[in-house]
């Protein structure tokens, strides 16, 4: 008999491999892994006079687009982070990125982050399929936890987060210090035991039929998985009934 002060027994546990670097495609995106060359112009003609895109971040804006290059240079080897590009599968270009980071296999858990979308693709199907593909690509291999992290303050990122089903589980205080400022950081995440449920959210929220003639959803995605996370955002609460 288990002893369950201990926590519940994890069978047959087998920690999950490094996420590969394969392409991820589905109807709307195709997720590349990040090669300057090949990504880094188009992505600084995507995030190009949208400064508030770095407002959250620990880098940025760049100043030119040799400056982005160095930087896509600098990580697009990188095991941790892993950089993945959301190519836009209706334009052929690339408009945002984000990556796998904080990759812990012996515990099971992995995050995603450094997330960054253009405004060509911020709210459309493509910039949620791509986030469905990497979440569906980390519990395919075995995670037992998928993480998502953001600075406190920046609530899209946190409506983001619970759109997408993940689990408000608090805030860290004083986390970091981030250009030279104070982060207190928002935790969410998404566990092996919720995806199946979030799995079949993201099928009928992305099927075709979901979308009227002019792309507009019949089903909200935060109905469908407002249904399976666990815990709601506080924050978002008391912003709506303050009018944020």
């Amino acid at each position: 008999m288990s002893d369950t002060r201990l926590g519940e027994p994890v069978p047959n546990w087998t920690p999950p491999p490094s996420p590969d670097r394969a392409p991820m495609e589905g109807r709307h995106v195709r997720l590349e892994p990040l090669e300057a060359d090949h990504h880094a112009h188009d992505l600084h003609e995507a995030f190009q006079g949208h400064d508030g895109l770095w407002d959250y971040m620990p880098y940025g804006p760049f100043a030119s687009a040799s400056a982005y290059h160095r930087w896509a240079r600098q990580r697009e080897a990188g095991d941790d982070p892993q950089f993945f590009v959301l190519r836009d599968l209706a334009t052929g270009h690339a408009g945002g990125i984000a990556s796998y980071l904080r990759i812990k296999p012996a515990a099971g858990s992995i995050e995603v982050g450094h997330i960054c979308i253009s405004p060509a693709l911020q709210r459309g199907v493509a910039a949620t399929e791509a986030m469905v593909l990497m979440m569906d690509r980390a519990f395919r291999a075995g995670y037992r936890r998928y993480e998502w992290k953001c600075n406190a303050l920046n609530l899209p990122s946190r409506r983001a987060a619970q759109r997408l089903g993940f689990s408000f589980e608090g805030v860290f205080r004083n986390h970091m210090v981030v250009k030279g400022r104070n982060r207190d950081s928002a935790w969410f995440s998404v566990i092996d035991s919720e995806w199946p449920g979030l799995r079949e959210a993201f099928s009928v929220w992305l099927a075709p039929g979901n979308f009227d003639g002019k792309g507009r959803q019949r089903e909200r995605l935060s109905d469908l998985t407002r249904l399976v996370r666990a815990n709601g955002d506080p924050a978002l609460d008391m912003a709506g009934r303050s009018g944020g």
